[in-house]
């Protein structure tokens, strides 16, 4: 799923191309992607784009009378600048919008249909569709504190919960964890001030690093390697991979379908964390250190 740093990309780009620009005409390939109906999708046509903004993980279009075109990829949408009317005829494509100058392709790899849009009107309905966390690049040191043990969670559930934390999904928080040597299944409100001083500077760190580095890739073009697993990343989805810092062989925490990636030399002091279902199967062969593997 794109996160802070690649959406943070994706809207320097379409400030390049589509603010000041009026939008033509939409045409929608998917009967599963539009999730509002007041006011209708073609009350956009003809109006112009005014403003961007990121709600969490979700990409908003400011257009005129104070209408928002609400985009949310999930974990397979992506969005791609194409030359003037470009076809939807992949079965990725789900729908185009086009402007005088090229047409902004949105496409969902896959068979399942998460990508959303909404068209809402007026800064209430806007707010309605932001999960409401805290901005992580921009929060004091004490709001993140504050905002953090508001529950007892992990902190992988606390960093990607996008009512605790704006922008921050399964990759980058990876990554943040990583950094700050930390353990995923500890618990936020067990922390130490120390600790919680190394999740805050880790947690800016490695999202500031992220955009710097994804807006050097891209350059003046559109961003259209938007993954989350990229080469440089220090344990996300490098299981068996050695860690960069310490050469332990990286690990990984299976549910759902997500993974938590971390090293145990570095995150939690040789100790290999569960993985739920392997480990009840493989009971007492289940490694339980480094030294174990």
């Amino acid at each position: 799923m794109p996160e802070l740093p690649d959406i943070t990309i994706y809207l320097e780009a379409l400030d390049q191309r589509v603010v000041g620009r009026r939008l033509d005409a939409v045409r929608v390939q998917s009967p599963f992607l539009v999730r509002t109906f007041d006011p209708p999708l073609d009350s956009l046509k003809g109006k112009t784009v005014r403003a961007l903004r990121r709600l969490g993980k979700r990409i908003a279009l400011g257009f005129d009378d104070e209408l928002w075109l609400v985009l949310h990829l999930m974990i397979a949408g992506r969005l791609h600048w194409k030359t003037l009317g470009a076809k939807l005829s992949s079965k990725a494509a789900l729908a185009a919008f086009d402007f005088a100058n090229g047409t902004l392709l949105l496409t969902e790899a896959g068979t399942k249909r998460r990508a959303a849009l909404h068209v809402v009107q007026g800064e209430e309905a806007l707010r309605a569709q932001d999960p409401g966390g805290l901005e992580p690049i921009t929060a004091t040191l004490d709001a993140f504190q504050a905002t953090l043990r508001q529950a007892n969670h992990t902190l992988k559930r606390a960093l990607t919960d996008p009512r605790l934390f704006s922008g921050i999904g399964n990759a980058y928080s990876d990554e943040i964890l990583h950094r700050a040597g930390l353990s995923p299944l500890a618990l936020s409100q067990k922390l130490t001030d120390s600790e919680v001083d190394r999740l805050y500077t880790a947690t800016r760190t490695v999202l500031l690093e992220w955009v710097d580095r994804l807006r050097a890739e891209a350059g003046d073009a559109f961003p259209e390697k938007v993954t989350a697993f990229r080469p440089g990343m220090a344990v996300h989805g490098r299981f068996g991979e050695p860690c960069p810092v310490c050469g332990a062989p990286v690990q990984r925490i299976r549910y759902a379908d997500n993974e938590t990636n971390y090293c145990p030399g570095c995150q939690t002091g040789g100790r290999i964390l569960a993985d739920r279902s392997l480990s009840r199967l493989l009971k007492d062969d289940w490694p339980r250190h480094l030294d174990d593997l």
